[in-house]
């Protein structure tokens, strides 16, 4: 099962690549990003687009783990408890 979900996770990024690689290919046109008072050089949108998928892969990546770690611990199990009380006793 786990040689499935990693040939699943391969062919969403692959497409993700090609969708990215055409998308360029047809938006060779500059662009420059402003943000606030700071604005950068002119750049492809294609690479725009690239850059901006690496980061959200790296930034995915990076905070994954820091979600797993908040959501383990003792608390969750007993807010699971208290969920599943059976209210035929009352």
């Amino acid at each position: 099962m786990k040689t499935f979900a990693n040939l699943l996770i391969s062919v969403v990024v692959a497409v993700w690549i090609v969708a990215i690689a055409v998308l360029s290919v047809q938006n060779a046109t500059p662009v420059s990003l402003k943000f606030l008072s700071f604005q950068s050089i002119q750049i492809p949108v294609g690479l725009v687009l690239a850059f901006s998928a690496a980061i959200g892969v790296i930034g995915v990546a990076v905070l994954q783990p820091l979600w797993g770690l908040a959501g383990s611990g003792e608390n969750r199990l007993e807010e699971d408890a208290e969920f599943f009380v059976d209210d035929e006793d009352f």
